[in-house]
């Protein structure tokens, strides 16, 4: 079973604003001549690497609620110029929102198992699936998603 990592996503204010950030990081890499991977550097590196890049999702938290997710492609350790150790997470550029649930601010990262990570919205969501974000935000803050 895969594990996936919760990370809080700073700065964003919805999915949109994350699909943005994505897209412009793309270009400006691709601008470098590097190769066009979505990163996301953390200072701490995964104990459980293996359990994670075999299946396993970055979990955002946006606005105090998981709201989507994307696949975790590698992890990858390096050092920074400082010294310091840290590790980038390489992540499919494509964001997939999942159910709203409400989950309080956190330092860093956690795991989430599997059988507690918050369901996909896709077409076979019915009406969830083509309701607008700030819908389905304000729904769960009222417990009624």
């Amino acid at each position: 079973m895969p594990l996936h990592i919760l990370k809080l996503c700073v700065g964003a204010e919805s999915i949109s604003d994350l699909e943005q950030w994505i897209a412009e990081r793309q270009a400006q890499r691709r601008a470098r001549g590097e190769p066009a991977e979505q990163l996301h550097t953390t200072r701490m590196v995964p104990k459980r690497v293996e359990e994670i890049v075999t299946g396993g999702s970055l979990y955002w938290v946006i606005k105090g609620q998981v709201s989507a997710r994307q696949r975790l492609i590698d992890i990858r350790p390096f050092t920074d110029g400082e010294g310091i150790g840290r590790c980038h997470l390489v992540m499919e550029p494509v964001v997939v929102p999942v159910e709203p649930r409400p989950f309080r601010p956190f330092q860093g990262w956690r795991y989430l198992q599997d059988k507690d990570a918050p369901r996909d919205i896709d077409e076979r969501s019915g009406d969830l699936g083509i309701m607008p974000e700030q819908m389905r935000r304000e729904l769960a803050e009222l417990g009624l998603l």
